[in-house]
């Protein structure tokens, strides 16, 4: 038996849960974030199936990313988002860089006017994150610095939410406040620009940031970034299709008496006569050894707990109380009802490091 997670990735529930992002943003056009590799789904695949639906935008964090989808026939719009170290290579591979300081500006400035060719930028304002992105001083006089510099055309402003809360979406708000008023202020001085800043989850929260384009990844997927606040779980309001189902087999079952112990350091002890599973998945393939003794599987449509410390290769299932279970059958780790935020909720995590984790060690098989 193969080892490790196998990962079927939905691409039908990716073209629904697209179109459910136009319904929503009144037919906006997205930048589809698939850095990461697609957040664990594979950014080839998912940007070739992407692009099919009309997705002329891509984001990516670096610029390694980018190569490989240009090596991959991937012709669209590729937006890098941290990585500016070699100038030539986005002329050469028709990328788009994504601009934080006037230092990094200039340099692309050189590389134009040393070829003759203007290219299109996008230049990050810090609006509240702390993190990438102009900040302090005076932006607005170093965005005019920057749209002065030869062969560059500053295209786009963008910007990156820090916090988004279901319950008090206020910080949310005066960063885009600060955008809207430094978009303003930059018309007024004949630089006129198109803005994105939308997260996954300001464009369910606060539709203001929906801007002149949706920029969204872990929508995309299916994954609603927090629970209903009223049932804490995934809300029913919006209807995105989880992309990714996460499965693998039983490898061996075994008897144990009660009061056997379980796994490392004992943090488990059977109270009955049981029969437990055991998984040839675990933390090396991204199952996050702090969901011991939290987590759930599913086998044969039934949820079952697992016991014990998860280990490195393997995972302990309680399979006492499924009836009719054999060695080889499968077992969900993520789908049928696992969501994303509950297994977040177990490894005192995000939805994000779950489908990256667990997407990463996966073998993957694409349904159409």
């Amino acid at each position: 038996m193969l080892r490790g997670p196998r990962a079927e990735i939905d691409l039908s529930a990716l073209s629904h849960n697209l179109g459910h992002l136009k319904s929503l943003s009144g037919g906006l056009p997205a930048i589809a974030v698939v850095k990461a590799d697609a957040y664990g789904h594979g950014a080839t695949q998912i940007s070739k199936k992407l692009v099919g639906e009309g997705v002329s935008r891509l984001g990516v964090a670096f610029l390694s990313e980018a190569l490989l989808l240009r090596e991959s026939g991937i012709r669209a719009e590729i937006i890098v988002f941290f990585d500016v170290e070699e100038p030539a290579l986005f002329f050469e591979q028709k990328l788009t860089p994504v601009i934080n300081s006037i230092k990094e500006a200039r340099a692309f400035s050189r590389e134009s006017v040393k070829r003759n060719k203007e290219i299109e930028i996008h230049v990050k304002v810090d609006t509240g994150m702390g993190r990438m992105g102009m900040n302090g001083g005076n932006p607005e006089k170093e965005i005019l610095e920057i749209a002065a510099l030869p062969g560059l055309k500053v295209r786009w402003l963008m910007s990156h939410f820090s916090d988004v809360s279901p319950g008090d979406p206020g910080y949310a708000r005066l960063q885009l406040d600060k955008m809207n008023a430094l978009r303003t202020a930059l018309a007024q001085k004949g630089v006129k620009t198109l803005c994105h800043m939308s997260s996954s989850a300001s464009t369910l929260l606060v539709p203001e940031s929906h801007m002149d384009s949706l920029r969204v990844g872990l929508l995309l997927y299916g994954c609603i970034p927090f629970p209903d606040p009223e049932e804490n779980r995934p809300s029913k309001k919006w209807d995105f299709r989880p992309v990714m189902k996460v499965k693998t087999n039983i490898r061996a079952i075994k008897k144990f008496k009660k009061g056997e112990a379980i796994s490392y350091e004992r943090s488990f002890i059977t109270g009955r006569d049981s029969l437990i599973a055991v998984l040839p998945v675990g933390y090396a393939d991204g199952y996050h050894r702090m969901m011991s003794n939290k987590a759930h599987v599913v086998i044969n449509g039934k949820r079952a707990p697992q016991v014990g410390r998860i280990c490195m290769d393997l995972t302990m299932i309680d399979v006492s109380d499924i009836e009719g279970v054999s060695e080889g059958d499968e077992v969900v780790l993520l789908g049928d009802g696992l969501g994303h935020l509950e297994l977040a909720s177990w490894a005192g995590t995000n939805p994000y490091e779950i489908m990256t984790s667990l997407g990463k060690g996966a073998r993957r098989s694409y349904l159409v």
